[in-house]
């Protein structure tokens, strides 16, 4: 089934205040996955991919990552060419501080 329309935007204040508390109650540390632009644009530019869908997931050693696929207007994973993992993760990749990071 396809995604209904919604408008994704979030105001700083109340991105903050997700972000703070999952900084609140996380057991491993981890507050974000970053992921270098050009790849996450080669993605998104697949094919008939309408969207984007992020996994959470584990690595080999339990330290916790992401994966993201980008998804077609039937709301299906595109799985058959570009997905993206080895994100970047924060902490230590975190850049300055600011109110959805500290």
């Amino acid at each position: 089934m396809a995604l209904p329309d919604r408008d994704h935007t979030i105001s700083l204040q109340d991105a903050a205040a997700l972000t703070k508390r999952h900084r609140n109650t996380s057991i491993d540390g981890i507050q974000a996955g970053a992921f270098h632009k050009d790849q996450v644009v080669k993605l998104l530019n697949q094919t008939g991919c309408v969207g984007l869908r992020i996994y959470f997931g584990r690595d080999a050693t339990g330290a916790p990552t992401l994966v993201l696929a980008g998804i077609d207007g039937m709301d299906a994973d595109l799985t058959g060419s570009q997905l993206l993992e080895w994100a970047f993760p924060c902490p230590p990749y975190c850049g300055p501080a600011n109110s959805l990071n500290s």
